[in-house]
């Protein structure tokens, strides 16, 4: 072989482990003791262990008993809220939005965001998170640590029709500004709170905005049956008939929660022009004993991709996507009164291709394949609770926690390697935000930034 050619070295090299891929169905595929080639932050071959054998590589990762699979999504959070977690607890929705969340969050300085985001990045790479989409106040905080963190991330400067056409326009100018930042890894939105909170003026503005600068929404709808139910009773329509007739459905469209979606509702998630996904994040809606949960059989049927999702970590405690993943399947199981929905596979499937969708990034990431975004996490199953494997699809939903997640990959950038996060100061973090605490939390002055009715 002449010097011109030898194949220069690879970015990164995995090899050893059992790989997650899909077919042309979309079904789950296991090929054990694989090898995955990255270059310049792109799988380039998913391999034989072998085939490597030999190959030079700036970085080698030997991942014999452990699982590679895509990168979890966790496609709806607030990410700055793992600042308040805990502090609003056992209360229902609306004190929890009036009497604690929302007087809180009027103290919020763009500090207290940047700990809180750099928290949770933190708390998402160790449980194998790789990309997220937030939807908060002072994101371009958010977009730093994003930056530097080296995560992927759908960002949007959320806004109320309370603080008037100045809100819309910030959140325009927050997309427009980081749209592509961070070597392509920060995607946006625009970002309306909710229909409750937002009215159809703005609605419909923000509708033709994200028609003319192509920019997906993503906001909260119909979360929960209540909201449903008020809409009907006071306009007429449910939440998501608001979205239908403000335009907001013409758009690629990403909403949280939807627990309050009704029958209804589905010929217009159906026949919705713009690319519709609902993230779902059932473990708060346990936590505030919702009546419903994300109907996510029906969405399917319909072609409408559901992603797993957590919420913020004020509501859900947690910003664990893989027990959002195991939850989803079992509440599915209870609320259809079906075992056999969801199924492992089914749940897989939603933790990775349906998330990459609901994000607007399939394509780019949800699959280990050629082509795709380098973003992937590496699983130990050699753990008792773990052993031993009759079914790797149930075993990965059901028996695997995110503390088995050894190494976090992203863009082919190692952040977490072996349970050791290299990009983020935790320690540093958490000493920092608990001597801001006493006044992020006061709630003395009787101030909120808005008000939960209904």
């Amino acid at each position: 072989m002449t010097p011109s050619a030898v194949e220069s070295p690879a970015g990164l090299i995995i090899t050893g482990c059992t790989v997650l891929t899909h077919d042309d169905q979309e079904e789950a595929v296991f090929l054990e003791d694989a090898a995955v080639v990255v270059r310049d932050g792109v799988v380039a071959e998913v391999t034989d262990a072998a085939a490597v054998a030999g190959r030079t590589a700036d970085e080698w990762i030997d991942a014999r008993g452990q699982v590679a699979l895509p990168g979890l999504i966790n496609c709806h959070t607030h990410a700055p809220m793992a600042a308040l977690r805990g502090l609003a607890e056992d209360l229902p929705t609306e004190a929890w939005f009036n009497d604690v969340v929302w007087p809180v969050e009027s103290n919020l300085s763009e500090r207290d965001v940047t700990l809180g985001a750099l928290l949770a990045c933190a708390e998402m790479i160790r449980a194998g998170v790789t990309c997220f989409a937030d939807h908060y106040f002072a994101m371009d905080a958010v977009a730093e640590v994003v930056t530097a963190c080296g995560m992927r991330a759908l960002l949007g400067e959320a806004y109320f029709s309370s603080q008037g056409p100045q809100g819309r326009e910030k959140s325009l100018e927050f997309a427009l500004r980081h749209r592509g930042a961070a070597d392509g890894r920060i995607t946006t939105a625009l970002a309306p709170h909710a229909p409750y909170t937002v009215d159809d003026a703005d609605l419909a503005a923000t509708a033709e905005l994200a028609r003319a600068h192509g920019l997906p929404v993503h906001l909260h709808a119909a979360e929960n049956r209540d909201q449903t139910e008020a809409s009907l009773a006071r306009h007429g329509v449910t939440p998501v008939e608001v979205l239908h007739r403000t335009g907001l459905l013409d758009t690629d469209v990403l909403i949280a929660h939807g627990t309050g979606i009704v029958e209804s509702d589905l010929p217009l998630l159906a026949h919705a022009r713009g690319r519709t996904a609902v993230a779902t994040a059932p473990r708060g809606y346990l936590k505030f004993a919702w009546p419903t949960t994300t109907p996510v059989r029906a969405l399917r049927d319909i072609g409408v991709p559901v992603g797993l999702a957590t919420d913020g970590a004020a509501s859900n405690n947690s910003l664990d996507v893989w027990e959002s993943m195991a939850l989803t399947s079992l509440i599915q199981k209870s609320t259809e009164g079906d075992p056999r929905w969801l199924t492992s596979r089914q749940a897989l499937h939603h933790a990775t291709l349906q998330s990459a969708r609901a994000v607007g990034l399939e394509g780019s990431i949800g699959r280990i394949a050629p082509g795709h975004r380098a973003d992937l996490v590496l699983v130990d199953l050699t753990g008792p609770h773990t052993q031993p494997v009759h079914d790797l699809a149930a075993t990965l939903v059901h028996s695997a926690r995110s503390a088995d997640v050894r190494t976090t990959v992203v863009d082919g950038r190692v952040l977490m390697r072996d349970r050791r996060l290299l990009v983020i100061d935790v320690a540093e973090v958490v000493r920092e935000l608990d001597e801001r605490l006493p006044a992020l939390v006061d709630r003395g002055h009787g101030r909120r930034i808005q008000e939960y009715d209904t």
